[in-house]
């Protein structure tokens, strides 16, 4: 897969901006991570949701990455519900 699989048909903007932004990192590596957590999980996500969605993509990948591959603990800045929440999808994805 290169790219997302999901069409922004029927998302609202803020949905329609992270799903883009997810999906356009700047490494590959966190594309796929979070582009494929955004095609699964945006349309479903609650406001909080998708605020600590947007904390969490505010962080560089440089920091990011090594969290998710389980090379160091996430930082204060972005751990919580929604990075253990990507970090199992990355693990459950049949398309990693």
């Amino acid at each position: 897969m290169t790219g997302t699989t999901r069409s922004s048909h029927g998302l609202d903007d803020r949905r329609k901006r992270l799903l883009y932004r997810c999906w356009h990192r700047g490494t590959r590596e966190m594309d796929l991570i979070l582009g494929r957590f955004a095609d699964a999980h945006i349309a479903q996500l609650s406001d909080d949701d998708l605020s600590e969605l947007e904390r969490v993509i505010e962080a560089h990948d440089p920091d990011l990455y090594p969290a998710f591959a389980g090379g160091m603990p996430p930082l204060p800045d972005f751990a919580g519900a929604m990075f253990e929440r990507i970090k199992a999808f990355r693990i459950s994805d049949p398309n990693p």
